[in-house]
């Protein structure tokens, strides 16, 4: 007998595993929150810690596809959704932020324009 499993809207597959991709905001993946995710059987909570990462992804034990002894978990990976438009007063906080952020998120590609690319 031959099965076949057909695609489902929200979630992948990774043998029993289920995967799904959660949009976050900023503010969600700086500060850290609480996000409601659909499983199979139902809505849970996932804590999101703070300074997340977008593509970071966040196991939730035992809520991916049933079998015999165990079932899978869910694979939930986070992407920050950027706004496509943002009011002026959107946009002055986030200059704001922008000016007071001192952190490189790219040192090393900084320090490889630095040198002139050269190793």
């Amino acid at each position: 007998m031959v099965v076949h499993v057909a695609e489902h809207a929200l979630f992948g597959r990774k043998g029993d595993d289920l995967t799904l991709t959660v949009p976050i905001t900023f503010a969600e993946a700086a500060l850290g929150a609480t996000v409601t995710v659909p499983t199979l059987d139902g809505a849970v909570s996932l804590k999101v810690p703070a300074g997340t990462a977008s593509g970071r992804t966040l196991r939730v034990r035992g809520r991916g596809v049933p079998g015999k002894l165990r079932s899978g978990d869910l694979l939930v990976t986070v992407e920050i959704a950027v706004p496509v438009r943002l009011t002026p007063d959107q946009r002055k906080v986030v200059e704001t932020l922008a000016e007071k952020m001192d952190e490189d998120p790219r040192p090393q590609i900084t320090a490889a324009v630095t040198a002139g690319g050269q190793r």
